[in-house]
Parts: structure tokens; sequence; C-alpha cells
């Protein structure tokens, strides 16, 4: 038992660091401090606050009464993905530990994290509501670029969004396209943005297929949903996600308490929720190319 609190202590952490490094969306996580758990292992409850407007102001009679409503919405997560490994404990001790080090912070690094995050842009992606172009359009240059992005941001503002803790996520061609053209204008548009994050293309779709892992899936993962279109830019207002991680469980068992074999045993499971407060729906853009 000794050797595996020594493992967890030692592989744990560094689990930690190398998703906060990759992903791409851990900057859009809310404050686990304005939700508490919900009556079932995979629900949260949000509180909503809710209140009535101006009235008019009488002499003799003062202040129109309002109401304030703070009610708790129940919400479950839509997230719930794992997987477990095993190392031969022999193929683990000719490597000098290499073997189950490199398993688990390659894992996170290179299988959850692309996965989290197209995940989540999906979610945000296709959610009813949000504001986005009438039909897919592929920009064909910084220019394009440039206006595509104007007409976001007009839209946003004619909506009321807060300027502030608005994040610009965009393929890094479209960026690279902006940056080439280097003008006051473009870098004024840039710098609007509370960050600017380049997102590959194979984490940008509007919507993907999570692979079971079982029967005929077995490698797991993630894949463009058919009939998804791939997003060239999505803006984001933070304070309109509901994205939170209410589960991340790495587990680590010695070799010396494996029931089922001599090896060690990598596990990770990760549940959350990745969705968006209905009255806020304004607070996302969306701009993607056509549908194929």
């Amino acid at each position: 038992m000794a050797n595996n609190i020594k493992l967890a202590q030692k592989f744990v952490p560094m689990l930690d660091e190398v998703y906060k490094l990759a992903s791409l969306t851990a900057k859009l996580d809310g404050n686990p401090d304005l939700v508490r758990e919900g009556a079932n292992a995979n629900e949260l409850v949000i509180p909503m606050l809710d209140m009535q407007g101006l009235g008019d102001y009488s002499r003799n009679d003062g202040y129109v009464h309002g109401d304030v409503t703070l009610t708790n919405e129940t919400v479950k997560c839509n997230y719930d993905r794992g997987r477990m490994f095993t190392v031969d404990t022999m193929d683990n001790m000719e490597t000098a530990g290499i073997a189950f080090g490199r398993l688990a912070g390659e894992f996170v690094r290179t299988k959850v994290v692309p996965e989290l995050d197209a995940f989540r842009f999906a979610c945000y992606a296709g959610k009813d509501g949000i504001s986005k172009v009438s039909t897919g359009a592929t920009l064909a240059d910084g220019t394009a670029v440039l206006q595509a992005l104007r007409v976001a941001v007009d839209k946003m503002d004619e909506d009321e969004v807060p300027d502030t803790d608005r994040h610009l996520f965009i393929t890094p061609t479209l960026y690279g396209m902006i940056r080439d053209l280097d003008t006051t204008k473009s870098k004024e548009v840039l710098a609007a943005f509370s960050s600017v994050t380049k997102v590959p293309q194979s984490r940008f779709y509007t919507a993907i297929e999570l692979k079971s892992g079982k029967t005929g899936q077995e490698a797991g993962g993630y894949a463009k949903a058919s009939g998804a279109a791939d997003i060239n830019f999505l803006i984001v207002h933070k304070p309109a996600l509901i994205q939170f991680e209410k589960h991340v469980a790495p587990k680590i068992i010695d070799a010396a308490v494996n029931q089922n074999g001599d090896g060690y045993k990598f596990g990770y499971r990760n549940v959350g929720i990745a969705d968006a407060y209905k009255n806020k729906l304004a607070g996302i853009y969306l701009h993607h190319k056509a549908t194929a």
C-alpha cells in the first residue's frame, strides 16, 4: 500500500499540470463556489437571479414595490468519460518506470484534453438560440475574417453583452490571415478580446461523436459528427457558460494490490458539464463553414 501512495504523490500532481498547460478551454471553467452538489451524483445546482424593472415613483406613495427572486436550477452533467490501462510490472521495471509515467501524462495530454475541448466547443456551437451566421461561409483572406469579426462584435454589442470577459477562439489559419494584415485595424479588433486562443480544426466542430470504446469503437475518443460543420471562430462571454468539472479522478493501483494481474493500473474518469445559461445565449457567437 505504501508504494501506491508513493505513486499517487508522484504522478497525480503531474496530471493536473498537464491539463492546465494543454487545455484550450480551461480558462472558461466556472467558479465552483457558485454551484453546489445536486441531489443526484450527476447533478449540479446553480443559483438563478431574476428581478423586476423600474416603475413610476409617486411623491405621495413613494416606490412601487418590486420583487426579486433567487431560484436554484438543477442541471445535469452531460460529460462522463473514462478509461483504465494496465502496464505490466516487468515492462515498467525494464524501462525504469518510464512506461507508467509516460502513459499517465501522454494520455491526459493527447487524449483527454483534445476530446474535452472538442466536446465543449461542440456543445456551445450546437446550443439553440445563440447568435451565429445564417449560412456557413469560407473566409478567404484576412479582410474577410476581420469583417466577420466586426459583424460578430456588433451583434453582441447590440444585444448588450458586456465587452469585458469576451474570449475569441479561432483557427490558426484564420488567425494567421489577420496577423498577416499587420494593420492598426486588425490589432484593434484582436485587442478588444480578453483573450485570443488558436484552436486546431481537429478540435473545432459544431458537433462531435463520442466513441464508446466498446465493440466496433475500441479506439474510443471522438470524431466529427455526420452533418457537422467546421468552426471558423467562436466568441464566448465567459459568464454565459455553465462549465464545471464535478469529478476528475485519476486512479493509480499498485501492482501489489492488483488482483487481476501483475501490473500497475492507471484509471481516469472525468464528469462535468458544458452548457449555457438560457438567459445569456447572446453571449455566444458562432461562425462556421458550410456543411460538407
